[in-house]
């Protein structure tokens, strides 16, 4: 946006009557684009369509110039062709990127004002009456100055803090992935179609399913036998059965793992011979 179009926008907000309007981007991890306006009727503003909501409503923004996270929380009404509340429920929305900005929507031309940016936090949702898409949720909305200050120095630590196959383990995956198909399930549990060789080697890796329904969904694994999957966060739907699923390894980060399973020790990314706090508890022990 160039300096005279935010002029223009911020002297719009000056005016006895104005004419602004408040414009939400919103940017699933998976890529996923999505605009909303507050106005009565859809904006198109630098390439992106703003489908009007005028339920949506901002919150009191914080903002600071300073080290302080700023925050705001939006609410409205869930939208069946948006911001479905089973996609809320799945967590496709966790992580997703959020921009409000303001515009003049007599002339959206002029482009917009940013007011804030960050991500999407907590989701509350009410159930609506006769249907599973209806009702009205809350979002927060957290700045980027959260995650900065969320990120410290690494700490000492028996197990690894690298995770299994990135930069930092370097340990290759192929060969570690199975695509399986599913049979059914129930909250946390997925069923499998057919026999899982080396479950055991599947605890705390992902499902990511890769078709139907949940298709672009992922979950760690709490622990795998050969015909069913448990997972750390319920993810079944109805419909669900008959998609694929990709299954990746997991690694319980122990030294004792890395050296024997992996023949990985030399990139071992913690101090597994660092005495912990509890070493005067176990002094004396045979």
């Amino acid at each position: 946006m160039s300096a005279a179009g935010n002029a223009a926008v911020l002297a719009a907000a000056t005016g006895e009557v104005t004419a602004l309007a408040f414009c939400w981007k919103l940017v699933r991890t998976d890529g996923v684009v999505l605009g909303f306006t507050s106005h009565d009727t859809p904006l198109r503003v630098s390439g992106i369509l703003y489908e009007s909501r005028p339920g949506m409503t901002p919150s009191a923004v914080s903002l600071s110039s300073g080290f302080e996270p700023d925050s705001m929380a939006v609410a409205g009404a869930i939208s069946a062709a948006a911001v479905r509340a089973a996609d809320l429920d799945v967590g496709r929305w966790d992580g997703a990127r959020v921009e409000l900005y303001c515009c003049d929507w007599t002339a959206p031309e002029l482009g917009l004002e940013l007011l804030m940016r960050g991500f999407v936090g907590d989701v509350s949702r009410r159930q609506g009456v006769g249907t599973a898409e209806a009702g009205e949720y809350s979002i927060e909305l957290v700045s980027e100055m959260v995650r900065f200050m969320q990120a410290g120095a690494p700490r000492s630590s028996p197990t690894c803090r690298a995770g299994l196959g990135d930069r930092r383990c370097g340990v290759d995956m192929a060969g570690r992935r199975v695509a399986v198909a599913i049979a059914g399930g129930e909250g946390r549990t997925i069923g499998l179609a057919q026999d899982l060789e080396r479950p055991a080697d599947y605890a705390l890796g992902w499902v990511q399913f890769v078709s139907g329904p949940l298709s672009g969904i992922q979950r760690r694994i709490a622990f795998a036998s050969e015909r069913s999957v448990t997972l750390v966060r319920p993810v079944w739907i109805p419909g669900a059965a008959g998609s694929v699923v990709c299954m990746t390894e997991g690694c319980d980060k122990r030294f004792e793992t890395c050296v024997g399973r992996f023949g990985n020790g030399l990139a071992f990314d913690g101090e597994p011979h660092l005495p912990g706090s509890d070493a005067l508890i176990r002094y004396g022990e045979a």
